[in-house]
Parts: C-alpha cells; sequence; structure tokens
C-alpha cells in the first residue's frame, strides 16, 4: 500500500520479496494495527517494512516488502 500511494502519476509496481516473521499471537476477534514504515523511495525500488500489533500494542508481525516501481509506457 505504501509504494502504491508514492508511484508517480501512471507508474505500476509489482513485488520483488516479501518476508514476513510472525512474532506473537493476535486473539481471534480483535483488531490488529499495521503502521508501514519507508526504508528506501527509490526512483525504480521502494522499500518497506510494516509493524503489526496487537489491540494491546505487542507485535505480532514484522513485514518487509521490496517493490518494483513499472514505467507507464
Amino acid at each position: 500500500m505504501g509504494t502504491i500511494l508514492n508511484l508517480p502519476e501512471g507508474a505500476g509496481t509489482t513485488t520483488i520479496e516479501s518476508k514476513t516473521n510472525f512474532i506473537g499471537p493476535a486473539r481471534v476477534g480483535t483488531a490488529v494495527t499495521g503502521e508501514a514504515t519507508p526504508l528506501h523511495r527509490g526512483r525504480r525500488t521502494m522499500v518497506w517494512q510494516t509493524r503489526i500489533t496487537s489491540a494491546e500494542g505487542k507485535l505480532v508481525a514484522l513485514v518487509t516488502q521490496t517493490q518494483l516501481v513499472l514505467d507507464s509506457r
């Protein structure tokens, strides 16, 4: 989502790499929150890290994703 919101007009994106570390549980039926932080926003690639936390604020998962920026040709 972070890459899509930061793409140049008319550009697309595809995933190069996606890694998820599941750290702890979240109870079924409870809300979780995701916060994405850009680690790199380049012309051709973007790298984002997303922290997923439980309603209690405990880390549930950590996602690192590398996206390729596709030209609009």
